[in-house]
């Protein structure tokens, strides 16, 4: 099954320090999923849709899901 990139918007914050925090995703019909908890970011390569930037390995609603930032300040998940 191939999957491809759907961006989105995101409700985010910049600590103190100046890192990049992801609060909570919209989707593209509006609805909103908050990011329960940010378990790794790295910079990676999305290898299913293609792309890459800053990887956020996030617990949405109990499911382990990527985020990506890429370098042109946009965002995107990966949708099968």
């Amino acid at each position: 099954m191939e999957s491809f990139k759907v961006y989105v918007d995101v409700k985010a914050k910049f600590s103190k320090d100046g890192r990049l925090i992801p609060l909570s995703i919209i989707w593209t019909d509006g609805a909103e999923y908050k990011i329960d908890r940010i378990i790794d970011v790295c910079r990676a390569a999305s290898l299913r849709a293609g792309g890459a930037g800053v990887r956020y390995t996030c617990m949405i609603y109990g499911k382990e899901s990527y985020l990506y930032y890429e370098d042109n300040n946009m965002w995107f998940v990966e949708r099968k």
